[in-house]
């Protein structure tokens, strides 16, 4: 049991190493990973030995994302609580099937489930499934979509699969993320035939452009565009695609979490009238990779869709099994870190953090706007989307911002135009990070001025 504590020893020296280490590994840590490409050893090896390699090689070699200057996507830090969550579900090792051989981690994934559709304020019937993340809590959900609208028309997905069924008329934005588009392929939906609808200058979904819908349809909406933060104006689509019979389906990856608070809640109007939606975990409720939630308000057209049986595997139902709402039948007790971080924060904690990455935000857009560079959007959530002169220009400063290490942040295209994009979503940043950042920032652009 020592390398365990060894373990724990090094993690939290790697945590407290964070603030003061440059944020991307440095040339020479990644040049020491060659020394991993060794051939499988012959014989055994103490498992102290084994971590020390591990923490001496690849430790340095990471990028600072559990830091609190980590910029360059929605990645959120792990609370302590949530971390620590996860090592004591690592210890019990459950495999979180079924509730009957693993109730513990079965019941706790339920509380969860009710904890999130009260914070959410999404219909409290609503079946959660605890993923690896967007992508397949997108897949998941639309797998409960298609089965649905094809059952109304008298097709059993299940029984006789895609070959011959009612087409199914399926509506993305033109700025849809591109994990929605793949969970759209892996069901077998296709992507070149869908039909992409017209977004605004924020990339929103134009409501004035939505087409009739046919039957069996769904339509796909966003919460939180990647690069802008903007919402689809869902008060104005979906009354119209509930009318027309079709099931709406929100990826909202990290905007959905605007909904826990209340001075943002007013961007996710009428969300709750879609019929399923999807977010991650890992992203504004800051707990460890992976963890994606697939909602679905129907839980039945959920379990339909997922729910498998065997003669070896329990049949009676007296609690919840969570694999009948995962694609997956071994799984690890997901919902543990979900429950600690929920726990911990409270609703006003998770909403303050969800506010304060915002303001922060707009801090970040007004330095780089009072410095003279161009911040394409409106900042209503915790992206920002800035410009630095022309596209050479703006390629050049993004990556002396990134060599100079103070923080991190990446390289977009949107709208035609290359950018920098700034996300704010781990539970570490401060506002002490932000100004330190900002003027990190400001000084490599200046270089190029």
């Amino acid at each position: 049991m020592n390398v365990l504590k060894d373990a724990a020893q090094r993690s939290l020296a790697y945590l407290e190493s964070l603030n003061a280490r440059p944020v991307a590994p440095l040339a020479e840590a990644i040049h020491l990973l060659d020394q991993l490409n060794e051939p499988m050893p012959e014989h055994s090896m103490p498992a102290e030995h084994v971590l020390e390699q591990l923490d001496r090689i690849v430790s340095p070699a990471t990028m600072g994302m559990a830091g609190s200057r980590f910029f360059g996507f929605v990645i959120g830090g792990s609370l302590p609580a949530a971390l620590a969550a996860n090592w004591l579900a690592s210890t019990w090792d459950q495999n979180t099937a079924y509730d009957a051989p693993t109730p513990g981690t079965a019941r706790i994934e339920e509380v969860a489930r009710r904890w999130l559709l009260e914070i959410l304020d999404l219909p409290r019937q609503s079946a959660i499934g605890f993923v690896t993340g967007a992508t397949v809590a997108n897949f998941t959900a639309l797998a409960a979509a298609r089965n649905a609208v094809l059952k109304k028309c008298g097709w059993n997905v299940e029984a006789d699969g895609l070959f011959g069924a009612p087409p199914i008329q399926i509506i993305v934005s033109e700025e849809s993320h591109p994990t929605l588009l793949k969970s759209l392929g892996m069901l077998g939906l296709g992507r070149s035939r869908l039909t992409r609808v017209a977004v605004d200058s924020q990339g929103r979904m134009r409501a004035d452009k939505l087409p009739r819908l046919n039957t069996p349809s769904i339509v796909c909406l966003q919460a939180g565009n990647i690069n802008s933060g903007a919402f689809d104006p869902f008060a104005d689509l979906c009354p119209v695609a509930r009318e027309a019979g079709a099931w709406i389906h929100v990826d909202g990856a990290f905007g959905l979490w605007a909904r826990a608070t209340s001075t943002l809640q007013h961007l996710a109007r009428g969300i709750e009238l879609a019929d399923s939606w999807a977010t991650d975990a890992h992203k504004w409720l800051n707990v460890p990779y992976d963890s994606g939630l697939a909602i679905v308000k129907a839980a039945d057209a959920m379990r339909s869709s997922m729910a498998i049986s065997a003669e070896y595997l329990p049949s009676e139902v007296t609690h919840r099994n969570p694999s009948d709402f995962t694609p997956e039948l071994s799984r690890r007790a997901r919902g543990v870190d979900v429950w600690a971080a929920l726990k911990t924060l409270g609703k006003k904690g998770l909403a303050e953090m969800i506010e304060r990455h915002c303001a922060q935000a707009k801090r970040f857009a007004e330095g780089l706007t009072q410095a003279g560079y161009e911040v394409l959007n409106e900042v209503v959530l915790n992206q920002v989307v800035v410009r630095f002169g022309d596209a050479d220009r703006t390629r050049q400063v993004i990556e002396a911002i990134q060599q100079d290490g103070t923080c991190w942040a990446g390289i977009t295209i949107w709208q035609g135009r290359v950018a920098m994009r700034i996300s704010i979503s781990s539970w570490a940043t401060t506002d002490d990070d932000v100004e330190r950042s900002l003027a990190a920032m400001i000084h490599c652009a200046r270089k190029f001025d």
